[in-house]
């Protein structure tokens, strides 16, 4: 009897992280097309005020609200896996009370609390304005987290991917256009206060900021009203629902605080180093001696650029950590070991075949890649980019990673993983401002190695909980050797182009034929099959065309006989 022909439910999770993860590529880069003009509206200064203010932001949405898609998804997929449909809506009830409750306090908390927190914490006074406008969206997007977190639980993305983009559509639009009214607004009032420069910057993040909310309420509307037509059908699946155990709201309650709580805790400490470093950083640099002004400008060139570039490819991995969670919960639900061990290895494997190039990419690529956005010819932002590119695959495996052990129910295991790699991260940044003087590179090399102990921590949690063993060299070795490969022939490529052409067409043509290349390299050294490659979007043409071109082996299905 020939091999058995894996279910296609085995590989949905892929798919639908795929669909989330193009979503998030997407949303990514409307958000650096919309930010390049933003920042020349507000520059590096406004960039330090409005990534300030959203740092905070981010910080708190965590608390509020950030665990929520993640926490409802693994809860509601574990129900609907054994069919109880009803206790799956009154988790979704339950966590819509939790919504009000968490983010309405921290919403009032941060209107009223911003002052002091920009202030005394962060050491940038400016950045109030933007903090206050973005205290409502603290709500918003709790709801809007418990409603993603409903959809992924049912095994459907395309809501979340939808409203995703949506929302970013509109951040970027009502963002640059806030930020350029406000701008205007503020230097005037500056020239009067004799501060022209940080009053237009203030007024301008203030821009930036409505456009984030804005978006958020859009975004939420949309989706909102997806999840009232979808409510009727799950009403009438309910009724179908002969479970005896219904779960009491006491119960809901609970489960919810012990789902919910060690997610927040992971990802909370998993993101507040940036947080922590903007307030140890600034202080440690005023410290030193150096100006305000400098400070102000590393900071918005870190923020502004440097983040900008390397979280796009980052989201992938976060789009597929939240497509995992719930796949991953199902398989664990069933103790299906097989089953998670092939959905962890897909799940690294595709997160590293996206990361790796885009380490190399954007490290060979630096300075045309900021010249091309933001027309920024700086030394500075350019060395950020190549020394801290590696920072993309570290951070992409640990962000994923996190998200596969909470899926398999080891909900603290990322907590204590986090707060050992954080206490050394902050070691390593003091040691390195201190003894090296490496000003705002001490953060970008302490990051790298906090991202770099979240991997060996992670992996370590993952063989420890289900004996997962990653293959490196299919999953690390082979994609990083084709990366090197386009690496050098991209390098090439612009060297020969930039002399004859514009720098912005001699860029896309080097990173189009780099992409290309990159395929064809990963194809000839066996990195990825036909199956796999068919289930990224657009895959089964590209497999087509590899295997006519004599690249690629045709696969046969196996089936039972």
């Amino acid at each position: 009897m020939k091999a058995k022909r894996r279910s296609p439910q085995t590989n949905n999770f892929l798919m639908q992280g795929s669909i989330l993860a193009v979503a998030s590529i997407v949303s990514r880069v409307i958000g650096l097309v919309y930010r390049v003009p933003m920042q020349r509206i507000i520059g590096d200064v406004g960039m330090d005020y409005y990534s300030s203010a959203f740092e905070v932001y981010s910080i708190l949405l965590i608390i509020s609200s950030y665990s929520l898609p993640t926490a409802v998804s693994k809860l509601i997929s574990a129900r609907i896996e054994k069919g109880q449909r009803k206790n799956a809506f009154r988790i979704v009830r339950g966590a819509f009370i939790f919504a009000l409750i968490s983010g309405g306090a921290v919403a009032v908390l941060v209107y009223f609390g911003a002052g002091f927190i920009t202030k005394n914490i962060l050491n940038t006074p400016l950045a109030v304005f933007s903090l206050k406008v973005l205290a409502p969206c603290l709500l918003i997007a709790a709801f809007l987290g418990v409603i993603r977190g409903f959809f992924q639980g049912f095994g459907t993305m395309i809501p979340s991917a939808v409203s995703q983009i949506i929302e970013q559509i509109v951040n970027a639009v009502v963002s640059v256009a806030a930020a350029y009214l406000l701008f205007g607004y503020g230097a005037r009032i500056g020239r009067v206060l004799g501060d022209e420069e940080k009053i237009g910057s203030a007024y301008g993040a203030v821009g930036g900021t409505i456009g984030t909310v804005s978006g958020a309420a859009v975004g939420l509307i949309f989706i909102f009203l997806i999840y009232l037509m979808y409510r009727s059908v799950l009403k009438r699946q309910m009724k179908r629902d002969h479970t005896k155990r219904v779960e009491t709201g006491t119960m809901v309650a609970s489960v919810l605080l012990l789902t919910i709580v060690p997610v927040l805790l992971s990802s909370t400490i998993y993101n507040i180093s940036s947080f922590i470093d903007n307030g140890v950083f600034k202080a440690i640099a005023l410290y030193q001696g150096y100006s305000p002004a400098d400070i102000s400008v590393w900071w918005g060139k870190y923020t502004g650029k440097y983040k900008l570039i390397i979280n796009v490819p980052i989201a992938i991995s976060s789009a597929l950590a939240a497509s995992s969670v719930p796949a991953l919960a199902a398989s664990y639900a069933r103790r299906d070991r097989e089953r998670i061990n092939f959905q962890i290895d897909s799940a690294i494997r595709f997160t590293m075949v996206i990361a790796l190039p885009a380490t190399v990419g954007i490290g060979v690529l630096a300075k045309p890649i900021l010249m091309l956005l933001f027309n920024d010819t700086s030394d500075i932002a350019a060395k950020m980019l190549t020394f801290g590119c590696i920072a993309i695959a570290f951070y992409s495996l640990s962000t994923l990673s996190n998200g596969l052990l909470q899926g398999i129910n080891r909900l603290r295991l990322p907590v204590l993983n986090a707060v050992v790699a954080l206490v050394l991260h902050l070691i390593a940044l003091v040691i390195m401002m201190f003894v090296f003087h490496l000003d705002i590179f001490a953060v970008i090399y302490a990051n790298i190695i906090y991202a770099f102990l979240m991997c060996v921590f992670n992996q370590i949690g993952l063989y420890r909980a289900v004996k997962y063993r990653m293959n490196v060299m299919r999953a690390i070795l082979k994609p990083a050797l084709a990366s090197a490969g386009m690496g050098v022939f991209v390098f090439l490529i612009y060297k020969l182009l930039s002399p004859a052409l514009k720098n912005t067409v001699a860029t896309i043509i080097s990173i189009l034929l780099g992409c290309v290349l990159y395929l064809i390299l990963l194809i000839l050294l066996r990195s990825i099959t036909q199956r796999e490659l068919e289930r990224f979007p657009g895959g089964r043409k590209i497999a087509g065309l590899a295997i006519r071109l004599h690249l690629m082996k045709e696969e046969r299905e196996d089936v039972e006989e």
